[in-house]
């Protein structure tokens, strides 16, 4: 499997390898690969005729040091599942200095206010961490197609955002939510999770559905309120936010409007890990 640590020597091959049909599908991650992650990867061959895939714990998207440090890091089992998956997979696994210049550090975008919402609310300067990143990737590996997961559905219309804002020449991607046997959202950070306290998270998915099963007939705040006492009940998780937002927006629903789609969103900390996930409810 070709396996690349510097942009100059990606760039060089991928340029090698291009031609005139040929296309780039590319699967950013920060690694500790998981069946979610490999789904992306295999609809990119599916779909392109080279994939590309990144591992980098990119440090401008932390707002809390201690998530960075204990971040799984698992580069060798990651490349094991990435041969085993498909070894034509171009892998580009950079050092922080490759794609930062001194010290680390954030442009600043504008998505329209998408920012400032759930994730953007709780993690001051996230999103400028993730447009970063993203856009220094996309320009390394001109990819035509980019593949996101849909679990992290703000991140996903957050770089959709981003693409057009800046003219990207790159179709994003959106892909479903991968589970556990348990219905727990696929993530690297359930791998910090204790045996139990992964059996016990079930609960997070449960919630969803409650709130979902109550959305035709109750208002969005009574469903809050619901959720908050459900996690009352619960006392090894804190929620953090629970809201039911504009799909296009992200803005919390306050009334409900027929023509306009709507999701469940939700972070919770369990031993201060933090989890989070989403379900449609139209």
């Amino acid at each position: 499997m070709p396996i690349f640590y510097g942009k100059a020597s990606l760039m060089d091959y991928l340029k090698s390898i291009q031609t005139l049909h040929s296309t780039i599908g590319f699967v950013p991650t920060m690694g500790a690969l998981h069946e979610g992650h490999l789904a992306l990867m295999q609809r990119s061959l599916e779909e392109n005729t080279t994939t590309v895939v990144s591992i980098f714990v990119n440090p401008t998207q932390f707002n809390n040091p201690e998530d960075l440090a204990k971040y799984p890091r698992t580069l060798d089992q990651d490349v094991a599942k990435l041969n085993a998956l498909d070894p034509t997979i171009v892998l580009y696994a950079p050092a922080v200095e490759d794609l930062y210049e001194g010290i680390p550090s954030s442009e600043h975008f504008d998505f329209d206010g998408l920012e400032n919402q759930m994730e953007g609310r709780f993690r001051p300067g996230h999103f400028n961490g993730v447009g970063t990143i993203v856009k220094r990737l996309f320009e390394i590996v001109t990819p035509q197609n980019a593949y996101f997961g849909e679990k992290d559905f703000q991140q996903l219309q957050i770089v959709k955002k981003m693409v057009a804002k800046n003219n990207l020449p790159v179709n994003v991607i959106g892909c479903p939510i991968y589970r556990e046997s348990n219905e727990l959202a696929m993530s690297s950070r359930n791998e910090r999770l204790s045996t139990e306290e992964r059996a016990e998270a079930a609960l997070i998915y449960q919630a969803l559905l409650g709130a979902r099963s109550q959305f035709a007939t109750k208002s969005t705040a009574d469903i809050g309120k619901w959720v908050t006492k459900y996690f009352d009940k619960n006392p090894r998780f804190t929620l953090e936010y629970f809201t039911i937002a504009d799909e296009a927006t992200l803005v919390s629903c306050v009334r409900k409007n027929k023509n306009k789609k709507y999701r469940a969103f939700i972070a919770v900390l369990v031993n201060n890990i933090r989890l989070i996930d989403t379900i449609s409810l139209n």
